[in-house]
């Protein structure tokens, strides 16, 4: 307790203060790395102070690593940072975007654009709880997440992280940070980072700012708008975020403008940081700064100058650790980067340090092993299933809805690979960084949900790619044809023209042709259907990307319970519309936004 720093009973800012004091310079610099786990070797955090860890998508300590391993590799990484000069402990990051989607077991929820068509902010809430539950019990402190885009374009790689296209949508459904956090108690100071407890983790709103807005949805693309627009369309989701104690800020790799995010003093400086008194940590995407001048990074120098003193305060190297802090030293020794600027920067990270109690609990708690894919977080997931489902179309005429099916029916085609492959009901960022397919992790598919929901009597015919043929020698009551997307993250996702992929289409033509069909479309965004198309399918159901819990479709296409989902984003016509939201002069889509129907045909 001779270190006002090490004594809990002191307030942070003091504790900030007297541990700021004590730090070398290439302490400093290595509090402001972030590296991978995958070089993070133990000599390394203790000698250069490293000041945190992450997981890159698909990073684990071994195939199919349970949270038990996971729990056993950070205490490993935290220990070494604790012994330490300073005895600094590890914030340890990873991308846990729709439940602890890195960790074999993990409840994995529907994607974000599936929660934004629940409209439930208490949902949202309760699943960033359930999320800091089973990111915790793998000693894990650091989650970055939520993604608070506004998604302007289904064109975007990453439109499947947002939640919709309305900004107050996504207002709405920020609550996720209470969750993974905890609520600020009243009287707590204004816009000051919080966390309740060693049961919750750090959030980081990401990405700042204005990454769903790019032309032509391309992904790190520019977001052209005057200041106002981007005010209002794409900075009021993070005032909420602020408000509610949002630790940490992720930087976007898009543009503004033509400038880079990672680049702007105006926006990370005196925007977030002043305007709106952020005071938690700004920290970079991964490897921003190797592509920020030069997608080679020829100018590494110059990337780090402008990142660092435009207000970046963490680096996400994830590798080239040495380089950067080489690199780092030198800017600051020669006055390029001035001290304060370093200082400012160390004190924010030290103090969601402070705010995380990951000086009093740095190493994982063993209790919480038992909650990592338990039944109540999975029915939790099935609930959010459920209520994302949205109704497009029921019945080839309104006055006769298609659906609810009947479970006792005799014989049930069901058709196509996104029936029966849990790692395509996932998508990306599941397991690994693009997600793949598979029975990738513990789940429950469409297939496996329609043989638990039928009764004894009823045959369940499943053909991942049916011909004629299947329907010359059996007679089906009806079909469901599941198609959509495969996996894919970031600009690998990038699309223009938004075609149902892997003979999608063709699919539904072939059944539809012979059998009454209700099709669900497994996709992250809407995509094009054709009208013909569309006017073959009997009812038709887009389930987003729905996570590991497929009953919760099942629950609700055999009516057990109702469809509540409302479109989160315009379903248009034609990819020639885009982009097509609510807010342009000409608004003629397939779907509005907003729109979703009962199993009564009543719009909801």
């Amino acid at each position: 307790m001779d270190c006002v720093y090490k004594n809990p009973s002191a307030p942070i800012e003091e504790r900030v203060k007297d541990l700021l004091s004590r730090m070398t310079l290439d302490e400093k610099i290595g509090q402001m790395t972030q590296i991978e786990r995958g070089v993070a070797t133990l000599s390394v955090i203790t000698e250069l102070s490293i000041g945190s860890i992450l997981s890159v998508g698909g990073s684990a300590p071994y195939e199919d690593a349970p949270s038990e391993a996971w729990a056993d590799m950070v205490d490993g990484f935290q220990k070494a940072a604790l012994g330490s000069r300073l005895g600094i402990p590890l914030l340890y990051g990873v991308d846990a975007i729709h439940g602890n989607n890195n960790v074999y077991g993990a409840t994995i929820f529907p994607q974000n654009v599936g929660l934004g068509a629940t409209r439930d902010a208490d949902l949202a809430q309760k699943i960033g709880m359930v999320t800091a539950l089973e990111v915790r019990a793998c000693g894990i402190n650091y989650n970055f997440a939520p993604c608070v885009a506004v998604c302007k374009d289904p064109r975007w790689g990453r439109c499947y992280e947002s939640y919709g296209e309305e900004t107050e949508l996504i207002r709405k459904m920020t609550s996720i940070v209470t969750g993974l956090q905890g609520q600020p108690p009243p009287g707590y100071p204004k816009n000051y980072p919080f966390l309740s407890g060693s049961d919750k983790v750090v959030a980081c709103a990401k990405h700042f700012v204005g990454d769903g807005g790019t032309e032509r949805g391309i992904n790190e693309g520019n977001t052209i708008s005057s200041y106002d627009d981007l005010e209002r369309i794409h900075i009021a989701p993070y005032i909420d975020c602020i408000s509610q104690g949002v630790c940490t800020v992720m930087a976007s790799y898009s543009k503004w403008n033509g400038c880079h995010l990672h680049a702007s003093h105006f926006l990370l400086t005196e925007v977030l940081k002043e305007k709106l008194g952020f005071k938690g940590f700004v920290i970079t995407d991964s490897e921003a700064l190797d592509r920020l001048y030069h997608p080679h990074g020829s100018n590494y120098d110059q990337s780090i100058l402008t990142a660092i003193n435009a207000g970046i305060d963490m680096v996400m190297v994830p590798f080239r650790y040495q380089l950067f802090l080489d690199h780092l030293r030198c800017l600051v020794e020669s006055g390029k980067i001035p001290m304060t600027r370093i200082d400012d920067a160390v004190e924010r990270i030290l103090r969601v340090k402070f705010v995380s109690g990951a000086f009093e609990n740095p190493l994982s708690d063993r209790s919480l092993l038992d909650t990592v894919g338990c039944n109540h977080h999975r029915e939790l997931a099935r609930v959010a299933v459920r209520k994302s489902l949205v109704l497009l179309k029921n019945g080839k005429d309104i006055t006769k809805p298609f659906l609810p099916l009947d479970r006792k029916a005799k014989r049930i085609l069901l058709a196509g690979k996104h029936a029966d492959d849990l790692g395509f009901q996932c998508g990306g960022w599941t397991k690994t960084w693009e997600g793949m397919g598979g029975r990738i992790t513990i789940g429950t598919t469409i297939l496996d949900a329609m043989k638990d929901a039928v009764g004894g009597e009823t045959e369940v015919v499943y053909e991942e790619n049916p011909s004629p043929d299947t329907f010359a020698s059996q007679d089906f009551s009806y079909s469901i044809v599941v198609v959509g997307e495969p996996p894919y993250c970031e600009s690998g996702g990038d699309s223009q023209d938004l075609r149902i992929p892997l003979g999608g289409e063709e699919l539904i033509s072939l059944v539809a042709d012979r059998v009454p069909t209700l099709v669900i479309l497994i996709s992250g965004r809407p995509l094009y259907i054709e009208p013909l198309l569309l006017e073959k399918m009997d009812a038709f159901v887009a389930a987003w990307l729905p996570g590991t819990e497929g009953a919760g479709i099942t629950d609700v296409i055999f009516g057990d319970f109702e469809f509540q989902g409302r479109l989160p984003m315009t379903w248009f016509k034609s990819v020639d519309q885009l982009p097509m939201h609510q807010e342009r002069n000409s608004y003629e889509p397939l779907f509005p936004f907003g729109y979703g129907l009962t199993s009564k045909n009543k719009v909801l």
